[in-house]
């Protein structure tokens, strides 16, 4: 993710968690810590061709790295890009990141009533360890915590069922990192 990235990546933010989007403060606040060489964090957007010939953001995810321990800050898909393996593939690309910052475990919350997402998450390995009551405002919705030991040896799942990405897009990025991509995705950070 890039500073240009912001304004879209807020966009997104609104449709997927319009209870608690993130402010553009919160964003240039982490992407502050994702340069140079105390970097911290790590911020990936994926996009795909839009309507108008140029690229338009699907999805985007976020790390923070402290002590050993990553923590998976954010992941966010179109809902018109899920299930098609987009969400495992910006998880990939986190955990190999957390491996790069020499986290021996990455820890995460989800909303107990995400049961998709968590399916997500079990199928890298994360196990739950634990709750947060009332963590997600408002609505007070609790939040399932959960724990990747060794992000380094994670397995990487296969996408769950038939991917159906859009039939105009083409196949833009074919580099071997944790799945098969959705057609016309690319990740960058």
């Amino acid at each position: 993710m890039r500073w240009w990235d912001v304004e879209p990546v807020l966009g997104l933010e609104r449709v997927l968690f319009p209870e608690d989007a993130w402010s553009a403060g919160l964003f240039w606040s982490e992407l502050a810590h994702a340069r140079g060489p105390g970097a911290t964090r790590r911020y990936l957007v994926a996009e795909a061709p839009g309507d108008g010939g140029g690229q338009s953001l699907v999805g985007y995810g976020g790390l923070a790295a402290v002590g050993g321990t990553g923590d998976i800050q954010t992941i966010g898909v179109l809902p018109s890009w899920r299930r098609a393996g987009l969400g495992a593939r910006l998880l990939g690309e986190l955990l190999a990141t957390a491996a790069e910052f020499g986290c021996h475990e990455v820890m995460l919350e989800v909303r107990v009533d995400n049961a998709p997402a968590q399916r997500l998450y079990e199928r890298f390995g994360f196990t739950r360890i634990g709750m947060r009551r009332g963590y997600y405002q408002p609505g007070n919705v609790d939040a399932l915590v959960m724990r990747l030991e060794n992000p380094a040896a994670a397995r990487t799942p296969s996408p769950p069922g038939p991917a159906n990405p859009p039939d105009s897009v083409n196949s833009s990025d074919s580099s071997p990192t944790s799945t098969n991509p959705p057609q016309g995705t690319k990740t960058h950070g």
